[in-house]
């Protein structure tokens, strides 16, 4: 039973991974270098979480945690967009990229692991 419970979380996985993959954004948006950049960094981390889960060094509930993790900043994104016409602010960009950067440093680990 214990496999079989692996592979359900694993397919779960692989799914949210799917949905989330494509809520991002993975065009770059013109004249907005900011939010490029916080794109770019959530796509990379989702390639690493599914390549991870690929190869077996990422489990399901490690990849769902990512993944929930990704969706905030791009929820945190999406909406910091809204307050300023589609721009990020210096600060903003800060926030997100030190979120960014605590949830890479977590991949990191549990890939090492």
């Amino acid at each position: 039973m214990k496999p079989m419970r692996h592979v359900i979380a694993t397919a779960f996985a692989v799914s949210m991974l799917a949905a989330t993959a494509a809520m991002a954004q993975t065009t770059d948006v013109p004249g907005h270098p900011r939010v490029n950049e916080v794109n770019q960094r959530i796509d990379n981390q989702q390639n690493r979480v599914s390549n991870g889960v690929a190869n077996g060094t990422v489990n399901g509930k490690q990849a769902a945690r990512d993944e929930k993790r990704d969706a905030n900043i791009a929820q945190r994104e999406s909406a910091d967009e809204a307050k300023h016409n589609g721009h990020l602010t210096k600060k903003e960009t800060h926030n997100l990229n030190r979120a960014e950067n605590r949830n890479s440093r977590d991949i990191r680990r549990q890939k090492a692991h």
